[in-house]
């Protein structure tokens, strides 16, 4: 039995998919029933858990004989960096009391540092937590994913001006698709061969990297409109994260985050890392955001550039 948390999400939901393709028994962990419907129509058994409680986490993990574990951040947290260390706290206890065989944790580029990185540290107390559990372990850091761009989509659709705290526009950095992640996550779960670190250490990005103007220039010719990134100054990221609804210290964490990124500390870390490339280029997973973007805004009869 492979356990996957967060079988919902983007990169969840592929690893469940491909595992099941490979006629393995998948548990999906999601928090509510609705989300494990079409998890449960590819033959998943379904449970639902809140990484906050200790009884259903380790419920959901009984019997597994491999997990993916994740720590999502938090909507509408006053403090999501508590929040997450909590979650974290509350996984690594059950999986210490009841180690599966193994063990795939989703953590992200610059994980290896313990400070200065915003939200990223987050991920680095993962790993810290995780590092004891009994079992054969993997960190599979990811860059940026593509998807994550989603957000700004609709003001560069409106306004012409796609909005970036990647400075200068001009700078190249990782990302890569979600789907690519959920993949290697799944094919990482099913590598039986023993591992020649502890704990294995895998990064993934996409095959070019890009940079805030490939992304403006990209979507501009999808939409077939002029959209033009824009720098936001940095004394403006604050208000307009606080202002997108996140609360001061998650903007904080945001802002720390692209401090480091606009430093360069946050990329890959070769000297430990086995280096994978995903196939999904930056256009296919812009294409399919606009789809689906434009298949909302037809059901709910709201006319959007994306519809055009």
């Amino acid at each position: 039995m492979f356990v996957i948390f967060g079988a919902a999400g983007n990169v969840g939901r592929v690893s469940a998919a491909a595992l099941r393709r490979a006629g393995r028994e998948v548990r999906a962990v999601v928090r509510n029933g609705k989300q494990g419907d079409t998890l449960a129509a590819i033959g998943c058994e379904i449970a639902i858990a809140d990484l906050l409680d200790p009884t259903s986490v380790a419920r959901a993990i009984e019997g597994a004989y491999g997990v993916q574990i994740l720590c999502p951040v938090p909507h509408a947290n006053a403090d999501p960096s508590t929040t997450m260390r909590r979650m974290i706290d509350v996984s690594a206890d059950a999986l210490r009391a009841n180690p599966p065989h193994r063990l795939l944790a989703l953590s992200d580029y610059g994980a290896e540092h313990p400070s200065g990185t915003g939200i990223t540290t987050l991920f680095h107390y993962l790993e810290t937590q995780l590092a004891p559990v009994g079992s054969q372990l993997t960190f599979l850091r990811a860059a940026e994913h593509m998807h994550n761009w989603a957000r700004m989509l609709p003001v560069a659709l409106a306004r012409g001006v796609l909005p970036s705290l990647h400075h200068p526009l001009s700078k190249l950095f990782p990302t890569v698709a979600a789907h690519d992640v959920g993949l290697l996550a799944a094919e990482l779960l099913l590598d039986d061969r023993p591992a020649k670190m502890s704990p294995r250490v895998v990064s993934l990005e996409g095959e070019a990297r890009v940079s805030a103007l490939d992304i403006a220039r990209t979507l501009g010719e999808l939409a077939h409109r002029q959209i033009a990134a824009h720098e936001v100054p940095r004394g403006e990221w604050a208000a307009m994260l606080q202002g997108a609804g996140l609360s001061e210290n998650h903007a904080r964490l945001i802002t720390d985050l692209y401090d480091s990124h606009n430093a360069g500390r946050i990329d890959v870390e070769t000297e430990v890392s086995e280096r994978r490339f995903g196939a999904t280029a930056l256009v296919d997973v812009l294409a399919s955001i606009l789809a689906r973007m434009a298949e909302t805004a037809t059901a709910t009869g709201t006319a959007t550039a994306t519809a055009r």
